[in-house]
């Protein structure tokens, strides 16, 4: 019976990911009796439609769960609430307690506690996993190696705090007096994509703090944020550089250089950059006046000629997918916001923690999530997740989670090291609607099954209502937000086709199967603290899937050796750029590859070093003007007939 159960898990897998399994070790959790009874229930019930299950309304009002926003209530009674209604997921009261059990076997509660209480989860790098306790209040206690966080934490906060409070008031200045007005922030990965999507939710946040917390001095974040800007910087490609720098003046700019280490490649290259083309206009004492750090490589900080003072620590207990809530976001969202705001963003990620850490499973909105999306990965053989926030400020929302599933849960092996048989983690991807709609939902709707997660919110940060129009803006989205989780899910018949006409030869191109998975999530506003909940809603999801998969979703060794054979190539053009030397040591493809980078150089050797800017960003002598802008006079002259000519192809074999 067991060696049956093992070859169905594998015909499954390899249905749904294509992917040889021989020679795979079982990881524990799928040899388990819950493990086996979910593989049997999702076989006994792959015939039901949602179309059958939705007419069950009792079923459908157990599956809407809600979860306190505030500890206030709104002027009609009533507490504003996150509501997550899983009823179009193709699973019933049945399925829901065997995941239960499943998770209860994988000591689903076991593992979160452990998570909370700092025990050192992540065992492939000895390290505990605490991005809960960043947005913990000051009273809490949390334990690393007989050390309580929690007070380092807030010394940063404070820290955080004072400096942003300098730097908005015009308190702490640029090197020639002038207020500090835009930021760009260096970073990448973890460091720039969660940043990101909290900027973009909150850029054009009006809503005021509720009544019921005059003790904090508030300021909508679009109004905190007049007469300021927040850039990131995150690709080495001197696009990214050139676009991150546009239109700005190195008089009011201060630069938020973020790299643990202080050692990252791609962002140790743009902090270079950006330095250069600070201190090419202002000299080298400005830079302890228009960069600081978020580090905790002191030395390395200090020889870069960042002043000491102005660095803001984290911990390696914090992951850097997970350190929005730490310094990395936290600081240049202050100096854009504020740091009231931000300490509302932290308010609602811990209340969303507090929830996923207490609330039973079955009220449980990260639990829920993270068992519904387990159970299509693995039971039912969706090898990809849509999210689809209705709301433009969530533009971000998608790449940032994208980064957090995918590289958290995107493993081969199990927590132990033995190969998985299974199916683990989704591809993730989305764009807000209705922009999706218009781009891949035709798949969504007549392709691949992908289960989507709709995201929604009641009280828009803008309003527009034309008095020509039935609805108003926001209506006419959420109009859309309401109908497609409905058109996944019941589809469209070719009776129903028959029946308005349609004539024969087409109904086999509009008929619509239905039965598509979705969820829909329902946010009161889009604000501070709600951003905070949703954050801390969907990475506490991505650990409940590892939990239960028996994974590490805590590191990450899938990105290092991409970066070793990198650091092989960048000696190469170093060498055939400066020394001529031929290029080896590489296949075949690579090296022909390589030799026609090579060839297609404007420049191809660099002898003597020396900085080289685009003119629109440092009007230097020997900065690059744009193509085709040469001078028709004195500098026709200097301008080669064809670029390509000075190309030595010297350095090819």
């Amino acid at each position: 019976q067991q060696q049956q159960q093992q070859q169905q898990r594998r015909v499954r897998v390899c249905a749904s990911a294509g992917a040889s399994n021989t020679g795979r070790i079982a990881s524990d959790i799928a040899d388990t009796d819950e493990w086996a009874a979910l593989v049997a229930h999702a076989e006994e019930t792959k015939d039901l439609h949602l179309r059958d299950l939705l007419a069950d309304e009792e079923r459908c009002a157990a599956m809407i769960k809600t979860c306190g926003t505030r500890e206030f209530m709104d002027t009609d009674g009533m507490e504003p609430a996150i509501v997550l209604d899983y009823s179009r997921q193709n699973v019933t009261g049945e399925t829901m307690e065997l995941l239960f059990k499943l998770a209860e076997k994988a000591q689903l509660k076991e593992k979160i506690e452990a998570m909370f209480s700092g025990d050192k989860i992540n065992v492939t790098e000895d390290r505990a996993v605490l991005h809960t306790a960043l947005r913990a209040p000051a009273d809490a206690e949390v334990m690393v190696d007989g050390r309580d966080v929690v007070p380092d934490v807030h010394e940063v906060l404070g820290k955080i705090k004072d400096f942003s409070d300098r730097v908005r008031s015009g308190d702490f200045r640029g090197s020639t007096g002038r207020e500090l007005k835009d930021v760009v922030v260096v970073g990448i990965g973890g460091s720039y994509l969660g940043p990101l999507f909290v900027h973009q939710a909150l850029k054009n946040g009006t809503h005021r703090m509720p009544q019921s917390r005059p003790d904090l001095p508030y300021m909508a974040p679009k109004l905190a944020s007049v007469g300021r800007t927040l850039h990131f910087l995150a690709n080495v490609d001197p696009v990214d550089v050139a676009e991150a720098l546009d239109g700005l003046d190195q008089e009011t700019t201060l630069v938020v250089v973020v790299s643990k280490t202080f050692t990252t490649a791609e962002t140790m290259l743009n902090a270079r950059t950006v330095r250069t083309w600070i201190t090419s206009r202002l000299g080298e004492q400005a830079v302890a006046s228009h960069m600081v750090a978020v580090s905790t490589n002191l030395k390395l900080v200090s020889e870069f000629g960042i002043d000491v003072n102005n660095t803001f620590a984290f911990w390696d207990w914090v992951g850097g997918r997970y350190s929005v809530s730490s310094a990395v976001g936290l600081l240049p969202l202050s100096l854009q916001y504020g740091f009231d705001n931000m300490e509302r963003f932290l308010e609602g990620a811990h209340s969303m923690d507090e929830h996923f850490r207490s609330a039973p499973f079955e009220d449980n909105l990260p639990v829920l999530m993270g068992l519904l999306s387990l159970y299509n990965a693995t039971f039912k053989g969706c090898a990809a997740r849509a999210i689809l926030p209705y709301c433009q400020a969530l533009a971000k929302f998608a790449p940032h989670i994208q980064q957090v599933n995918m590289e958290s849960n995107g493993k081969g092996v199990d927590i132990n090291g033995k190969s998985l048989d299974y199916a683990v983690s989704e591809i993730d991807f989305g764009e807000p609607g209705t922009n999706g709609q218009h781009s891949f939902y035709q798949l969504i709707h007549q392709g691949r099954v992908i289960p989507c997660d709709f995201i929604g919110v009641i009280k828009s940060q803008q309003s527009v209502y034309l008095a020509s129009e039935i609805v108003s803006n926001h209506d006419e989205l959420m109009s859309n937000f309401f109908a497609q989780a409905d058109a996944l899910a019941y589809g469209k018949t070719a009776d129903e086709l028959r029946a308005e006409n349609v004539p024969d030869y087409l109904i086999p191109h509009k008929t619509f199967t239905g039965n598509r998975p979705s969820l829909s999530l329902l946010l009161p506003a889009l604000d501070p603290y709600t951003v905070g909940q949703l954050l801390s809603l969907y990475e506490n999801r991505v650990a409940v899937q590892g939990f239960v998969w028996g994974l590490n979703s805590f590191d990450q060794w899938g990105v290092e050796l991409g970066k070793v054979l990198a650091a092989r190539v960048r000696t190469q053009l170093n060498r055939s750029r400066t020394k001529m030397k031929p290029i080896s040591g590489f296949n075949y493809s690579t090296t022909r590859l390589l030799q026609k980078y090579l060839e297609g150089k404007h420049q191809l050797i660099y002898p003597e070093p020396h900085d080289v800017f685009p003119c629109t960003l440092l009007d230097t002598e020997g900065c690059l003007p744009l193509y085709n802008t040469y001078e028709e006079d004195d500098d026709a002259e200097d301008a080669p007939e064809d670029p390509l000519e000075e190309v030595d192809t010297a350095v090819l074999p």
